[in-house]
């Protein structure tokens, strides 16, 4: 990976990260200051939390694609530490689709005239538990090279004492 994609890759993660970061302080500011509605304040909703959270696990996904691209960079990426991040981003995605999908609840008794919505919100919680078996199979050729990685370097060992 290039040092330009990987400078170009980052600055995309900061910048999302902290956008997020900032509207989910905002979110939690709302959430903790006063809920009362007489006095123009948001009312607590579930909905809110849920985009708090949901924020969370984008976050998380961020922190560990950026932790995977450094690894890339220095050339540890075949490595069983690289799991750890692999696993964690999996767990970040399945929780996103499950808070998406408990959105999608949440909204679906107001969206009784156009059940369509639902639908349509239950198809992206889907699409997102699709991202997630992706990284899975990403997992696997991992595995895979990190598999032949140890192979060859069992192989080298072996030539060198031959020589």
């Amino acid at each position: 990976m290039g040092r330009l994609t990987v400078h170009a890759l980052r600055t995309v993660i900061a910048l999302v990260f902290t956008g997020a970061l900032l509207v989910q302080a905002l979110m939690a500011w709302t959430l903790v200051s006063g809920n009362d509605p007489e006095d123009g304040a948001l009312p607590l909703t579930w909905l809110r939390v849920m985009t708090v959270l949901g924020i969370g696990t984008a976050q998380v996904a961020l922190v560990c694609i950026w932790r995977l691209v450094t690894r890339v960079r220095r050339g540890t990426v075949f490595s069983h530490a690289a799991f750890r991040y692999v696993d964690v981003l999996i767990g970040a995605i399945v929780a996103a689709a499950l808070v998406w999908f408990a959105v999608t609840a949440l909204n679906a008794p107001g969206q009784r005239d156009d059940p369509g919505v639902t639908l349509v919100m239950g198809g992206i919680g889907v699409a997102i538990l699709g991202v997630a078996l992706i990284v899975v199979v990403l997992r696997t050729l991992l595995a895979q090279a990190v598999a032949r990685d140890v192979e060859a370097a069992r192989m080298r060992a072996e030539l060198d004492e031959v020589i």
